[in-house]
């Protein structure tokens, strides 16, 4: 069985080209496991429907979907051929025994000047090269807070509950844009990342279009 390649990003050229007005940028949305990252994110983009200039990437995981997932469930042999063949995935990274990538079709989307916004990794972030088009945003909560939140999603067995709250505090501290404490109502962190995403993009216009 082929083994994938950890860590490996393709990032679009557009990124390197000095002074192009065209380039947006990347903001990978981190946070530990129960920290609530996904209704976060899914409140916000609610709140930008309107805005054809912030984008919520949808990422493919070598895990099948569940009810109220958001991603496209992919085999390690297709995400291991789309890396070999190049030009296939912006971003690739592993976490909790599975693979995550990032289609390359939202690379061009920074490329025209676009927000794009990343479910993302702290451990694969925390790995990341400094960028000026690559931001964070940390999502976090209470240590009782995040284990609460874990046993109520019955997603995981007690033992990986423990190894995934383990995981967390094992991991360093990253650099951050903006640190929400998603502690109180999931509306008012939802509400801080709209307006953090809604300051980098600027007033809504209307980006350079994307050729099909």
């Amino acid at each position: 069985m082929s083994t994938l390649m950890t860590g490996q990003a393709f990032t679009p050229a557009s990124r390197h080209r000095p002074g192009n007005p065209l380039v947006g940028c990347w903001v990978f949305v981190c946070g530990p496991s129960g920290a609530g990252k996904d209704s976060v994110i899914a409140l916000a983009r609610e709140g930008l429907a309107g805005r054809g200039d912030i984008v919520f990437a949808r990422r493919m995981i070598t895990r099948p979907a569940q009810p109220g997932s958001e991603h496209d469930p992919v085999t390690a042999a297709q995400l291991e051929l789309l890396l070999r063949h190049g030009g296939g995935l912006a971003w690739h990274w592993q976490a909790h025994g599975f693979d995550y990538a990032v289609a390359m079709h939202y690379g061009h989307q920074v490329d025209a000047g676009r927000i794009v916004v990343v479910n993302g990794s702290r451990e694969h972030v925390k790995g990341l090269a400094a960028d000026p088009n690559v931001h964070c945003v940390l999502v976090t909560a209470s240590p009782e807070q995040l284990a609460a939140r874990l046993v109520q999603r019955g997603r995981d067995a007690p033992a990986a509950v423990t190894e995934r709250l383990a995981r967390s505090d094992r991991l360093e501290a990253i650099a951050a844009d903006l640190v929400i404490h998603n502690s109180g109502q999931p509306d008012t962190a939802g509400a801080a990342l709209r307006r953090h995403l809604e300051a980098l993009a600027g007033p809504a216009e209307h980006p350079h279009a994307i050729p099909h």
